[in-house]
């Protein structure tokens, strides 16, 4: 149970849902879209999250679709981490994401909650920073499609009364060659220490991070050293590590120097994994 009280809204279309969200921060409601709710309820029951009044948008055409669109693959924002999981047509993503939590917890959680989610790993999200996805973002301006490395900077950067719709991915990125990591510091569930995606094009590896930092990331820098073939890889991972953003996590799950031995081994299984050449 939520220790307050909230209006429920369920609109049909995304004008209806932007007008609404318009209507009640007007009326001082602090609305808050919802698709799947996990979130809302996890940190609403320890004080870190309120509102008066919820939008459902999971019900709207758009957010929920799964289709390939001539050489692009469409997801929708409300589709559960299971629906994308069980349709695996998009197997990097499937891989990523199939880790998040428990199995009934993703047939809960949704693809656009965990990429907007306050909780900062957003593993999700990786897949779409290294196949430089598109985004359709709807608000108060209308629509727009754009680049998800131009609006995603440490987290979505959504203008107030904006939501997710849909990411859009080229099919050569779903079908190059990939590979998901993720490391705990014990136990097979429960928040991971380090999650590393990579995919490799032409004999370029890019590579996505969670839990390092507390943001999730992709930094062409980092990709620039692993990449420079006239050095030996363990030279190359040394120099990337110099390049990795700031701050490095220290916490009860890991310090940041256990992070950062976890994460140079990662990265040499990531290299390893994806072949000759690389």
């Amino acid at each position: 149970m939520l220790p307050f009280e909230f209006e429920y809204f369920k609109p049909a279309t995304l004008k209806e849902a932007v007008d609404l969200y318009q209507s009640l921060d007007k009326d001082g409601k602090n609305p808050m879209f919802f698709s799947g709710g996990t979130e809302l309820i996890t940190l609403g029951r320890i004080d870190l999250a309120f509102t008066e009044a919820v939008i459902d948008i999971k019900d709207i055409p758009e957010s929920k679709v799964m289709q390939v669109s001539g050489d692009h693959l469409l997801l929708g924002s409300t589709l559960s981490l299971t629906k994308i999981e069980e349709a695996n047509l998009f197997p990097l993503l499937t891989h990523t994401a199939s880790e998040v939590a428990d199995h009934t917890a993703r047939g809960k959680i949704t693809l656009g909650g965990n990429i907007c989610a306050r909780i900062f790993y957003r593993e999700a999200v990786l897949p779409f920073l290294l196949s430089d996805s598109k985004v359709l973002i709807v608000g108060p301006e209308g629509k727009k499609m754009v680049l998800i490395n131009e609006i995603f900077q440490e987290q979505l950067q959504l203008k107030k009364g904006e939501l997710l719709v849909q990411l859009a991915t080229e099919s050569r990125f779903i079908a190059a060659p990939f590979i998901s990591i993720k490391r705990r510091q014990q136990w097979d569930t429960g928040y991971p220490l380090i999650t590393v995606a990579a995919l490799k094009l032409g004999q370029d590896v890019r590579v996505a991070i969670s839990g390092l930092c507390p943001f999730p990331f992709r930094s062409k820098e980092l990709e620039s050293s692993l990449n420079n073939k006239e050095l030996p890889l363990t030279e190359r991972i040394t120099n990337a590590l110099s390049k990795l953003p700031k701050p490095i996590l220290d916490d009860v799950e890991g310090s940041a120097e256990y992070r950062l031995f976890v994460l140079r081994n990662v990265l040499s299984d990531v290299f390893a994994a994806l072949g000759p050449g690389s």
